[in-house]
């Protein structure tokens, strides 16, 4: 192949460290699962019926994304941003209509993430009927520790928490989840070719809450890690 002449440096690659090595995890696309967490639906004001829905996804551009102890500005046209705590699956395979009992094949590992909302944009979305992409695909609204090795591996309990400045905001447990890991494995793989390098957060437990200039966000997640991210001024 011939040398590419590009009209400026292209972006770096996206990627995470991983626990156990110097590689690194390149990052390919970010999922998100809404409302996977029946508490969390009834705070926002719905629910959700399992036996006649399917899990509800949204994207972020990976260039979103944030590692852990890092921390970002404010961001801007928004005086409502949230925090929201989530399980990362982090995926080592290809895969495309798998099903549940398959699913397990593609999973490499797993990260503590968070999902940073401008909730006040997201709420003016839905009320007019139309996208809420500026209210979640946020710059470093996405938020993500060292990946865990776990090939194979499908977490099925265990408690994830949030405190914020040293208070806890949220706590469930993974066994809470509407949708298990396969299960989201399984149906996202009938919209998309999945890659190694995807990365899907699971959905989060209730307690989503505001976050301002100054907040420092501390996540946990049993038999995961922890992450840390701070809030700056806006700029």
């Amino acid at each position: 192949m011939p040398d590419l002449n590009y009209l400026w440096a292209p972006p770096a690659p996206v990627s995470l460290p991983v626990r156990g090595t110097s590689a690194r995890f390149p990052v390919n696309r970010l999922f998100f699962v809404g409302r996977n967490y029946q508490a969390h639906a009834r705070e926002m004001g719905t629910s959700v019926d399992k036996a006649t829905m399917r899990p509800v996804y949204f994207t972020k551009f990976a260039a979103m994304l944030a590692e852990s102890g890092s921390s970002a500005p404010y961001p801007p046209e928004t005086r409502d941003y949230h925090h929201e705590m989530e399980l990362v699956v982090a995926l080592g395979e290809d895969g495309f209509r798998v099903p549940p009992e398959q699913a397990a094949k593609l999973i490499y590992g797993y990260a503590c993430g968070l999902d940073m909302t401008r909730r006040d944009l997201q709420a003016a979305a839905k009320a007019k009927g139309n996208p809420w992409d500026v209210a979640k695909n946020v710059e470093s609204g996405a938020v993500a520790s060292e990946i865990v090795p776990a090939q194979g591996r499908v977490l099925e309990r265990g408690e994830i928490s949030l405190r914020l400045n040293g208070e806890v905001r949220q706590q469930g447990d993974l066994a809470d989840m509407i949708w298990t890991i396969p299960e989201i494995i399984a149906d996202l793989s009938t919209y998309y070719h999945l890659r190694p390098g995807d990365l899907i957060y699971t959905g989060t437990p209730e307690g989503v809450g505001p976050v301002q200039a100054g907040d420092l966000l501390e996540g946990r997640i049993e038999g995961v890690g922890s992450l840390s991210f701070g809030i700056d001024p806006a700029e």
